[in-house]
């Protein structure tokens, strides 16, 4: 028989068993409060978290109900008490309301009282696709209040919430003698295990108002064994942006600050808002407390976080040193944000500030030797693009000088794309501006106009030819150029002037055909550029300092990495780019070389392998095989005797599970150390992860430097330092992760000595607030 209705109690059976279903799992959510009297030993008994025999309710055989205000049900028979006024329906009685299903046995409703029981393998599943198990269901005559017995809610996310009774009155929910896991219960054939932990109390009480969740008597068991009681606590229920609660902790010892214990605490303040405050403990540093708020606007996001303590500080230093040159407040700030005002315009920042040069290290934040601060305001259409910014830097390396650290106010930058009416092609505009100011170095400003033209054609013959034209007025003015200490950074004080005109002619020949069952394509590649020669000796350099020659430039019109120095004279630049694709596999090399045609002094410096006629070669190298290997290589070879001047090894091999990475990179380049800060070094580092089995996993890594006197005649090492090294196992399971780093640093940076740092996590599915 099947029966349509509205309203009554067959609505407030759903409602009762969906209502019982979401408190349960907002419990699920984390750890939990609650007071109350002591449990007797029976009143421990934790209910059975195993699967019950009947099935989870269908809608087969249930006329679908025309809205959620009504509710459509089936049963074998339907009887009417008309003496008791009393309805009963028996015989697998399903019903369907609002997305939520129900079963039971048999349901009777007295219609004088308004009370209502379902009896017998009761089940319901709410739209989330939560299930709850019963073996019988009271609702009072109020509709909304009731009591179900032997409850077991099975959540979407498979976790268990077990009671031997519930009850809902005025909207809180009370479950006796409950226990809760999120680990599995059964093995793979189906047969009981014990689960790796689970919570269960004397009581749990979910209060929708507070949205708290309070237990009482609660016992935390690990494999089965009881390791923690607590005679109350309690936890956000997760709904309408939550409540406080603690993170997981984090547990650490190192030599540097000694046994670290920290325990984050989050509050959920609104929703899109939040803030977490983390005090740390140290064994031989005094306490740290460290806090990040973060917020979701209509329009974007931002974020403040940092950390304060008391303590001495030392100065930056590449010798060991313990002595505390003062004592005072350390700290650091970590700010960033976007915001996008319009489609078109939008404000992005960061501020990252520190007290001193070796907090950050200390306190194994980062290992950044400069902290750059900046406010950019962009916008961005089709055709045009605009930034305006300012930024600063802080300098955290041993013997550099605040004073000689840049501030930019502003740098601005606006770029026009437009289309060639006469001859076709693109033509971008570009304006300029840079205003550099130090507090004990030398100041520049900078204003440029420039505009370039590029025409891309394919011949008959298949040739890819690109015609560009680049014009640029400058005008630059700097003070105090003594003060730095380069001098060919340094300019003539005073105004300065610049007009450079530039012209390029680039052609490809692409050659396709079959090989090993593949496509390859083998691309000639001939390039000519000429520049008159032009006043870059008057010009201050500020961002044209770091100079290499490598792939990614060796066709660029401008071989400087920014505007303050540009390359003069005549050149011919040729290379060779080799393709090869087939299922799975995929190799990209590219090699080449330039001469200079004209016979004017290079501009650069010797150890760029630009510095003859003849450049060096340099070459790169890409080979994929599907996600499970890449292979890349940089490389610089000397000209003349071949010898190796750069080469820039990066490879990976496996899957996500287990994989192995390697990255080698050596620089002999034998440049002027007054010129670059960047020494001639050779490093490899290493990592990689071994799954073990299916929940154990080990993993490492290592960096050393093998820079020897063959890079550096000034380093007094046997070609093998390490740098540091990191160890450690985890295991991971659908409900625990367990997991133990080591790791040993050798830096030496003022308080920051050689040491080691152990590492322990314990994180528990759905705890951790």
């Amino acid at each position: 028989m099947q029966v349509k209705t509205t309203g009554g109690a067959m609505v407030s059976l759903a409602i009762l068993l969906s209502g019982t279903a979401a408190a349960a799992q907002s419990g699920s959510a984390t750890p939990p409060v609650a007071t109350g009297q002591a449990a007797t030993p029976e009143s421990t008994a934790t209910p059975s978290l195993l699967p019950p025999i009947v099935a989870p309710p269908a809608d087969v055989g249930i006329t679908a109900p025309l809205s959620d205000e009504e509710v459509g049900f089936s049963s074998d028979t339907l009887d009417y008490d008309s003496n008791g006024d009393i309805v009963t329906a028996s015989g697998d009685v399903r019903m369907v309301r609002a997305g939520n299903r129900m079963r039971a046995d048999r349901i009777v409703w007295n219609r004088k009282t308004g009370a209502v029981r379902a009896e017998g393998n009761v089940a319901v599943v709410n739209p989330g696709g939560d299930t709850v198990y019963g073996d019988s269901v009271d609702l009072t005559d109020t509709l909304k209040d009731g009591v179900i017995e032997n409850l077991l809610l099975v959540l979407e996310d498979g976790g268990r919430l077990a009671a031997v009774r519930g009850t809902r009155v005025n909207g809180v929910s009370t479950l006796e003698r409950a226990a809760y896991t999120p680990c599995a219960v059964t093995d793979a054939a189906g047969c009981p295990r014990t689960p790796v932990w689970t919570i269960s109390a004397v009581r749990v009480v979910h209060d929708p108002v507070k949205h708290r969740i309070s237990y009482r008597d609660a016992r935390f068991k690990l494999l089965g064994v009881t390791v923690l009681w607590l005679p109350g606590f309690s936890h956000p229920d997760g709904q309408q942006g939550g409540g406080p609660g603690l993170l997981v902790p984090d547990f650490q010892i190192s030599r540097l600050n000694g046994v670290e214990f920290s325990v984050p605490y989050y509050i959920k303040m609104a929703p899109g808002r939040d803030l977490t405050i983390t005090p740390h403990v140290y064994s031989q540093v005094l306490p740290a407390v460290e806090g990040q708020y973060r917020e979701l606007t209509s329009n974007g996001a931002y974020q403040i976080g940092g950390m304060l303590t008391y303590g001495s500080r030392s100065p930056a230093s590449l010798v060991p040193t313990d002595v505390d040159t003062d004592r005072g407040v350390r700290g650091y700030i970590d700010a960033n944000g976007k915001f996008q005002l319009d489609p078109n315009w939008s404000v992005t920042g960061s501020l990252r500030l520190t007290s001193d040069r070796t907090f950050l290290r200390r306190y194994d934040i980062t290992n950044d030797d400069r902290l750059r601060s900046v406010l950019n305001v962009e916008r961005i259409d089709q055709d045009s693009y605009l930034s305006i910014a300012g930024y600063a830097v802080q300098t955290l390396r041993a013997g550099a000088v605040q004073g000689q650290q840049p501030i930019a106010i502003p740098a601005i930058d606006y770029r026009r794309r437009i289309d060639d009416p006469l001859l076709g092609g693109k033509v971008e505009l570009q304006l300029n501006s840079l205003s550099l100011i130090r507090t004990a170095g030398q100041d520049t400003q900078r204003a440029f106009a420039g505009a370039r033209w590029d025409l891309r054609r394919l011949t008959t013959l298949g040739q890819e030819v690109t015609l560009t034209a680049y014009a640029r007025g400058d005008v630059y003015h700097t003070d105090n150029g003594i003060s730095t200490p380069t001098v060919s950074y340094r300019g003539e004080d005073g105004w300065q002037g610049r007009a450079i005109v530039a012209g390029a002619v680039d052609m490809r020949w692409p050659f396709a055909g079959t090989l090993f069952g593949g496509t390859q394509t083998i691309t000639p590649r001939v390039q000519l550029v000429a520049t008159p020669p032009l006043k870059n000796s008057d010009i201050p350099n500020e961002d044209s300092r770091a100079i290499d020659l490598e792939t990614l430039n060796l066709f660029a019109i401008n071989r400087f990495s920014g505007y303050d120095r540009f390359e003069d004279g005549s050149r011919a630049v040729y290379g060779l780019e080799w393709a090869f694709d087939r299922p799975r596999l995929s190799v990209r090399s590219v090699i080449g070389q330039s001469y200079r045609l004209s016979k004017e002094p290079t501009l650069f410096p010797q150890g760029t392998g630009l510095t003859d006629r003849f450049s060096d070669i340099v070459a790169q190298t890409t080979i994929r095989y599907g996600r499970f290997a890449a292979l890349t290589q940089r490389i610089r070879l000397d000209k003349d005797a071949f010898t190796v001047r750069r080469n820039e090894i990066d490879a990976t091999l496996g899957g996500r599970r287990t994989y192995a990475t390697v990255g080698y990179f050596r620089l002999n380049r034998n440049v002027d150390t007054a010129i670059e800060d960047l020494r001639d070094r050779e490093e490899i580092r290493v990592g990689g992860r071994v799954q073990i089995t299916r929940t154990v996993s080990v993993f490492g890594s290592t960096v050393v430097d093998l820079t020897g006197p063959r890079e550096d005649p000034a380093v007094i090492s046997d070609g093998y330092q390490p740098v540091r090294q990191r160890i450690g196992i985890l295991y991971a399971d659908e409900c625990l992760e367990v997991g133990a780093t080591y790791r040993r640093d050798y830096d030496i940076i003022g308080s920051t000595r050689r040491g080691s740092t152990v590492a322990v996590r314990l994180a528990l599915k759905n705890l951790g607030r």
